[in-house]
């Protein structure tokens, strides 16, 4: 399809706050520019980076019937459509993309199935779709909007927006090939409307985000464990948040970091840390004025340490936080060159950060951008944790001709399956820590920690 690109460099002029290198960013697509487009991508709309580094998401509208599309984007911002729903199959996805350590892709759609309310899908990188489950409303769950992510057990786990016994929203299991466990539903006490994609911890448990409900009727962060044992971890209390929409990254300090819609000191939103243990810091409250507001993705941790996000606020901001706090806008939207982003952005392994709006842009169907921070070049793996003799994935650039991978120092054997897919078996001698891969033009780090698993992880109890 025809791609629409505007560069817009950013500097000190442009931008409230920023730091001293230049940043570049650039509109890569604007949806709409063809028939058939996907339109207006929105929360949560997770961006997920393929075996062969093009990037895979999904809209809720748009594409050749209306009901959304699951789309491929090139890094340089070349859009190919893969699958249109329907409305009748599955339609509506809200979510995005999860990548398989099968190298397929797994999703939500927010109606459609047998019951029309919604069904968990697979979809290969060519475009073959599978549903998995469709929800049936009641205690299995309705209304996805986050795409299911994929534990140490291998399982998928995710959550639905309704359903339950009160029609709070709901906690799944689903196994690749479809076999569904419900896990927990919520009763308005413990949460309401997780609308955000779970997060596994290193102890294999999993955390999450309720939009509201809790002791305080703000949203509740929560544990659950594999086998659906349940804890609220902390009740937000507007000083420090409330109304999470995103979901929660846990950094390399081991807490998490999150923003909330609302809440903070001028009930703009905020960006929060909060310890495994649920001891909560506010970070920043937003003004809703200088520095964007109502933020309703999620973090990302980049390769630098530091954070990212996007407020939905006016016509929208890209910015930056640090661990401590400090922050600073790095770009805020016009309407041509997109509005009001919802989605999370996410860092590529070229050390590009990518990104979506849902409105604005030349077709007023949203845009599909690219922000440049100097960032270098990294490997991430698929999955982050394993088992000793484990073969696992690793996604990355420039891997022909590859020389060693190492795990935290210990050299594993490998296979290089293209210039930016290889494979390695977890070596005996690994520990937790950084996973490095040698090739001609450099050393390539992962942007994540690798977890080694020596013995079957048992979900700790809440």
């Amino acid at each position: 399809m025809k791609n629409v690109r505007l560069s817009v460099i950013v500097s000190t002029v442009l931008t409230m706050a920023i730091s001293a290198n230049a940043q570049t960013f650039s509109v890569l697509y604007n949806f709409g520019t063809n028939n058939g487009d996907p339109l207006n991508p929105q929360y949560e709309g997770v961006i997920a980076q393929g075996r062969d580094a093009n990037l895979y998401s999904t809209t809720p509208n748009g594409g050749n019937q209306s009901a959304g599309a699951v789309f491929k984007m090139t890094p340089s911002g070349e859009l190919t459509v893969l699958y249109n729903f329907d409305g009748t199959d599955s339609g509506g996805p809200y979510g995005g993309l999860t990548l398989g350590t099968d190298g397929n892709f797994y999703g939500t759609a927010s109606f459609g199935g047998t019951s029309g309310f919604g069904t968990v899908f697979k979809i290969t990188p060519s475009g073959g779709l599978t549903v998995l489950y469709s929800f049936g409303g009641t205690s299995d769950g309705a209304s996805p909007t986050a795409p299911p992510i994929q534990g140490m057990d291998g399982n998928f786990y995710g959550t639905t927006v309704y359903g339950g016994a009160g029609f709070y929203g709901t906690v799944y299991k689903i196994t690749p090939g479809g076999k569904f466990t419900s896990l927990h539903q919520f009763n308005l006490s413990d949460g309401y409307r997780p609308e955000a994609p779970l997060l596994v911890g290193p102890d294999g448990n999993l955390y999450g985000t309720t939009e509201s409900g809790g002791s305080n009727n703000y949203g509740t962060i929560f544990k659950i464990t594999s086998t659906g044992s349940f804890k609220v971890l902390y009740n937000f209390d507007s000083i420090h948040g409330a109304n999470p929409v995103g979901g929660l990254v846990q950094a390399s300090d081991r807490n998490f970091y999150g923003t909330t819609m609302l809440g903070g000191a001028s009930n703009a939103g905020v960006v929060f840390k909060i310890t495994p243990t649920g001891v909560p810091t506010l970070l920043y409250s937003f003004n809703g004025t200088t520095d964007g507001g109502t933020p309703l993705a999620s973090l990302v941790e980049a390769t630098d340490g530091n954070f990212y996000g996007a407020n939905y606020s006016d016509y929208g901001t890209l910015f930056e936080i640090t661990p401590e706090g400090t922050f600073s806008v790095l770009y805020t939207f016009d309407v041509s060159t997109g509005a009001n982003p919802e989605v999370t952005p996410m860092e590529h392994t070229n050390g590009e950060i990518f990104g979506d709006s849902s409105g604005g842009g030349l077709s007023f169907g949203g845009t599909f951008y690219g922000l440049t921070l100097g960032l270098g070049p990294s490997v991430t793996l698929n999955p982050a944790f394993g088992r000793f003799q484990q073969t696992i994935g690793i996604l990355g650039q420039g891997f022909t001709g590859t020389t060693g991978v190492s795990f935290n120092g210990a050299a594993a054997s490998f296979n290089v399956v293209s210039d930016t897919f290889l494979t390695a078996s977890v070596p005996l001698r690994a520990t937790t820590g950084p996973v490095t891969v040698v090739t001609p033009s450099g050393t390539l780090t992962s942007n994540h920690s690798f977890q080694t698993l020596e013995v079957a992880i048992s979900p700790q109890s809440p």
